[in-house]
């Protein structure tokens, strides 16, 4: 069948039982699986940037947790967006959202350096925090 159609017999699955063949253009095949190594299809890739959300009236065992997130991700190499969301009066005190995030920096900074300081953007502030590059391998390995 595969020299009629002018196409190859690949062995596809040896160890499987009955082994599993196909007809294909193995040229073809090879082609398609070596540009999909270059440019990376083969493999699931993650974003590169990760969010960690607050509250201006956030709970200190509350943060505490978002905060072990957020070292895992700058621990992966992420970078780390911080957003502070506000709701109804809560926008009348800026300053609450601020000193949320002057924690998140401070528990962070061995790991961990602000890229892009907190502005208010609307009903939301957000903080951009980048890895360190010397501490990224160190704390993978925690």
């Amino acid at each position: 069948m595969a020299q009629d159609a002018n196409l190859d017999l690949v062995e596809v699955s040896p160890t499987a039982r009955p082994p599993v063949c196909r007809i294909m253009d193995f040229g073809k095949f090879k082609y398609a699986q070596r540009k999909r190594e270059r440019t990376g299809q083969g493999r699931k890739t993650a974003s590169h940037l990760k969010e960690l959300r607050v509250r201006p009236a956030i709970d200190k065992h509350d943060l505490g947790y978002r905060l072990v997130q957020g070292r895992k991700f700058l621990a992966a190499g992420h970078k780390v967006q911080v957003v502070c969301i506000f709701r109804g009066r809560q926008l009348r005190h800026p300053e609450h959202g601020y000193n949320v995030m002057k924690d998140v920096v401070s528990a962070l900074e061995d790991v961990a350096k602000v890229e892009s300081p907190a502005r208010m953007m609307g009903r939301r502030m957000t903080m951009m925090l980048a890895p360190l590059p010397q501490k990224m391998d160190r704390a993978a390995e925690v």
